[in-house]
């Protein structure tokens, strides 16, 4: 019998502290940017239309009722807006940091099944400036951890206008999102076959997974937009490119839906020779429109490497007076169990400390 369940991990001392770091380091770019703070529970009341339902960790309490392991943060901000703050005004910028537990994880990095995301949400307003902030914000936020990365740019919505142009049920219209979302186009072809359909709107959907670069390439949309939703979707796109004045954006519009919720602007940020988004989020139109993006914090640390520095004591104090001293000057210190010096000396050697505070002075370890 394991130790600890798969998918599970004991983290020690110098990636804790890492950890810790980097999460406090992009909490605090979104405070700077007004994003209050807020925890949702752990555990959750089961609701079999959630997007994660089969994967999410169940249990059952002492009154029968079907619990869940929180799996994602979007819809648990959500139910906290519809009711704590149900009579706040909009928007709602909100900030959370956590972990999430899914039963299986084959895209997550090593296939964990706890891991962390740190988080927001920009509740109550749908317009391209709110993405804009959001988008600005991501940047701001990888910037400040120091991670090289490219953004792309997708819009489920334009997908989405394009499929329905199928006339196909919208189980259908979920199994050629997914097979749009793998750039797979031969299977594409082969499911449009499946499905009947032919002729110009199956060539329009096949050059969906192709729509991939700069901003030239929302012009080659419009040439397979055939609808004012699927038009309106581009502009809504080109106008957030706009207002974050950023060249340097990808644009990937074959981007299909992940998660059944987003439904407008979505996002990800990857870094080089690292195949998962380090970042990703979207808008989405639950009966309050909001749109936010989560920071995987594993996968930021993966893709850093390894961490800066150990963080040992670099200070052992014979009494507590002492141990104060060492601080004040600037130290991590522990206090000497030991009754010698001598003793003291030896330990310290051991651990690799430099120095011994006593009510003396302070003696170097050599």
């Amino acid at each position: 019998m394991p130790i600890i369940p798969d998918g599970t991990r004991f983290v020690l001392p110098p990636e804790w502290e890492w950890r810790e770091s980097l999460k406090h380091n992009i909490q605090e770019v979104f405070s700077t940017w007004g994003y209050q703070a807020v925890q949702t529970p752990a555990l959750e009341v089961h609701d079999p239309s959630h997007p994660l339902s089969d994967r999410a960790f169940k249990l059952v309490d002492r009154d029968g009722m079907v619990l869940a392991l929180r799996s994602e943060y979007t819809t648990a901000v959500g139910k906290l807006i519809r009711t704590d703050l149900s009579s706040h005004p909009f928007p709602i910028r909100l900030q959370y940091a956590g972990s999430l537990w899914l039963r299986s994880m084959s895209s997550e990095l090593g296939r964990m099944r706890e891991f962390t995301q740190v988080g927001v949400e920009l509740v109550g307003v749908s317009s391209p400036r709110a993405d804009a902030e959001l988008i600005m914000m991501a940047l701001d936020a990888l910037d400040r951890l120091g991670v090289r990365y490219e953004l792309e740019l997708g819009h489920p919505g334009f997908v989405h206008s394009v499929l329905e142009e199928t006339g196909l049920p919208e189980e259908s219209l979920n199994v050629l999102h997914n097979i749009i979302d793998r750039k797979a186009t031969p299977e594409l072809r082969a499911e449009l076959e499946k499905q009947g359909i032919t002729g110009p709107l199956e060539e329009r959907i096949l050059r969906l997974p192709d729509l991939y670069g700069g901003t030239e390439i929302l012009d080659e949309a419009l040439t397979i937009a055939g609808n004012d939703t699927a038009r309106e979707a581009l502009g809504h796109v080109r106008e957030v490119v706009e207002l974050t004045g950023r060249a340097d954006h990808l644009l990937d519009l074959g981007m299909s839906r992940r998660y059944s919720y987003y439904s407008g602007l979505t996002f990800r940020a990857y870094t080089p020779d690292f195949g998962l988004p380090l970042l990703g989020g979207g808008r989405y139109d639950a009966g309050i429109p909001g749109a936010g993006f989560a920071i995987g914090l594993e996968r930021v640390m993966a893709a850093l490497g390894s961490p800066p520095g150990r963080t040992e004591p670099q200070a052992i104090a014979m009494d507590f007076a002492s141990a104060q001293r060492a601080r004040q000057d600037g130290y991590r210190t522990e206090f000497s169990l030991e009754t010698t010096l001598e003793a003291t000396l030896r330990y310290a050697r051991e651990r690799g400390i430099s120095r011994v505070y006593t009510p003396d002075g302070v003696t170097m370890v050599e």
